[in-house]
């Protein structure tokens, strides 16, 4: 008589844990499907609190430090999350034993590499540790932008025209390895998303609004889209309450973010302050024209 098959064992998830409110998503998601995840809190990054988990506060920069952490745990699988707003400089890599010849590639990375460059590296270092790095949306696949319109409030035909136009702005953009975001207003794109972030972006298209740079009669739309060659295992470009709120303060019409490789953050929350400010919110297809909403 054949033994009985042993149900396959798993180690523990780190969440690698930046600025911004995803890290704590993904603990609270990996803790609902019975996971016992573990935080790996960046120092100067982290901005959430993590009572009731396992957690460590590392530099960004201290791999010795974050294996030991992991080894003591028993992580075999690591997910990225949040955003990391300043790059270490390579004087603060401090490399296991097992990384240390890749010290002059991370620090060539670190000097003049894209950020999909620095999250490519990243990965491999990862899984030089010996762990599998896994993205956000299979810990929580239920934060993937749906295809297709959320709000009752609908895109006008010229904001079709402006997502058409964000979407070749943000493909173009994503393509330099620069940034995942784009806004047009009234046909013509009048901002890209740099190193500042989604945010700070919609915050200089209001500025530009309120300079009378650009017309008050004409409203726009935000565009995020995954980059052409981006791993989708790190930084998916996602949307929160603060897109919505510094979307509306910046006179837009809507957002549109990819279907099925964006993150809509508490999307319930997201809809009804949309709702609120008269913006729409929809999942669009790039391989479509004007993302497929016509």
């Amino acid at each position: 008589m054949a033994a009985p098959t042993r149900p396959e064992r798993h180690g523990r998830l780190a969440i690698v844990a930046g600025w911004g409110h995803l890290p704590l998503y993904l603990a609270e998601a990996a803790r609902a499907a019975g996971e016992d995840p573990v935080v790996i809190a960046l120092a100067n990054e982290a901005n959430q609190t993590f009572s009731g988990y396992d957690m460590v506060t590392a530099n960004v920069g201290d791999l010795a430090g974050i294996e030991r952490f992991m080894r003591q745990k028993g992580v075999d699988r690591v997910v990225m999350s949040g955003a990391v707003r300043r790059r270490p400089d390579w004087r603060e890599i401090r490399p296991t034993f097992r990384t240390l010849v890749k010290v002059p590639a991370v620090a060539r990375t670190l000097l003049s590499g894209g950020d999909d460059a620095l999250l490519q590296m990243v990965i491999r270092l990862f899984e030089g540790m010996g762990c599998r790095v896994i993205g956000a949306h299979e810990i929580a696949p239920g934060l993937l932008a749906r295809t297709g319109v959320l709000t009752t409030a609908t895109p006008s035909a010229d904001d079709l025209r402006d997502v058409e136009e964000a979407i070749k702005a943000a493909l173009a953009l994503g393509e330099l390895d620069v940034g995942q975001g784009a806004v047009s207003v009234g046909g013509r794109v009048v901002a890209l998303e740099g190193a500042e972030g989604t945010d700070r972006m919609l915050e200089r298209v209001a500025l530009l609004r309120d300079e009378g740079r650009i017309s008050r009669r004409r409203r726009g739309v935000l565009v995020k889209l995954c980059k052409p060659q981006q791993d989708v295992r790190a930084d998916l470009p996602a949307i929160g309450m603060s897109t919505v709120t510094n979307a509306a303060r910046a006179g837009l019409a809507g957002i549109a973010v990819e279907a099925g490789r964006a993150l809509v953050l508490d999307e319930q929350a997201v809809i009804a302050a949309a709702e609120d400010a008269g913006l729409f919110v929809c999942g669009i297809d790039t391989k479509l024209p004007r993302g497929g909403l016509e």
